[in-house]
């Protein structure tokens, strides 16, 4: 550390700040990959009893309150200067690659922050009922980063599923993996997946097989139809298996089993009664 750590009590944020900036660098420094020094369990005592020191007097106090604002704060200047400018201007596979890179970078800043701020937990957050202290890291990157770029993540991923619905191999393991940021950033709550994701997702799967049905209604035998239909609903369990949120499964069979057998059961009832009669 380039500055010492204080070590007396009753400590005011003004003279516990640089310090812990200098410990906040170093955690940027190493994400970045400017200095990969990792920290002695030495190094995060004297973090930790820092913001103790400043916060024992009074642990709801105005200097627990400062120290919680530059925390959060802390987090969305880094993504402003850093995340951000990393995303913008990449598309398609490429953009879900380096959004998973930062959101991976981000966990861990927002592991090493979560500790150095534990104090901050015990008593200030729940005393003033605030978000936890991952909740609050988490919520800054859906504010600033999903605010921006969702629009493009949502449809690069509905892109990559049309693809994989029309024969083509897609990245599963990456699918899950930016889905599954919706989930963390929700701290397991679908409410985010659901809003941001699944109702585009749901509205898009009803568009492929209402236009599928339009086509195979007309080309296609009875039996073939059938075969289709039966193909169709096991594809779509298999996806909610491999990448897509469990609650999507029964959404995603409803609307195959809507668009390609109820629209059309005027029509499928004529088709089974022409085969059935030319047998």
């Amino acid at each position: 550390m380039e500055i010492s750590a204080p070590t007396k009590r009753d400590l005011s944020f003004e003279q516990v700040w640089p310090f812990l900036q200098e410990a906040i660098n170093k955690v940027i420094d190493n994400l970045e990959g400017v200095d990969k020094r990792e920290f002695t369990s030495e190094e995060y005592m004297q973090v930790y009893t820092t913001v103790y020191n400043a916060c024992c007097p009074n642990p709801v106090g105005p200097e627990a309150e400062k120290l919680y604002d530059h925390y959060r704060k802390t987090f969305e200047d880094y993504i402003s200067s850093k995340v951000l400018p990393s995303l913008r201007g990449k598309n398609d596979e490429n953009l879900l690659r380096e959004l998973l890179r930062r959101w991976n970078n981000h966990k861990t800043m927002v592991k090493w922050l979560s500790r150095f701020f534990h104090y901050l937990q015990r008593y200030f957050i729940g005393k003033k009922r605030l978000p936890s202290l991952e909740g609050t890291g988490h919520l800054a990157f859906y504010n600033l980063v999903y605010s921006e770029i969702n629009n493009e993540v949502r449809d690069t991923i509905l892109s990559l599923i049309d693809k994989e619905r029309k024969g083509e191999q897609i990245d599963q393991a990456m699918v899950k993996s930016v889905l599954d940021i919706y989930l963390e950033i929700g701290e397991n709550s679908t409410k985010y997946y659901a809003k941001d994701f699944e109702e585009s997702m749901i509205k898009d799967t009803t568009t492929f097989y209402s236009q599928n049905a339009l086509n195979w209604i007309e080309t296609e035998s009875y039996e073939n139809y059938m075969v289709k239909v039966e193909e169709c609903l096991e594809q779509e369990k298999a996806r909610t298996s491999s990448y897509l949120n469990y609650r999507s499964k029964f959404k995603l069979l409803e609307v195959v089993q809507h668009e390609l057998l109820n629209v059309h059961a005027v029509k499928l009832e004529e088709k089974k009664h022409i085969t059935e009669t030319a047998a």
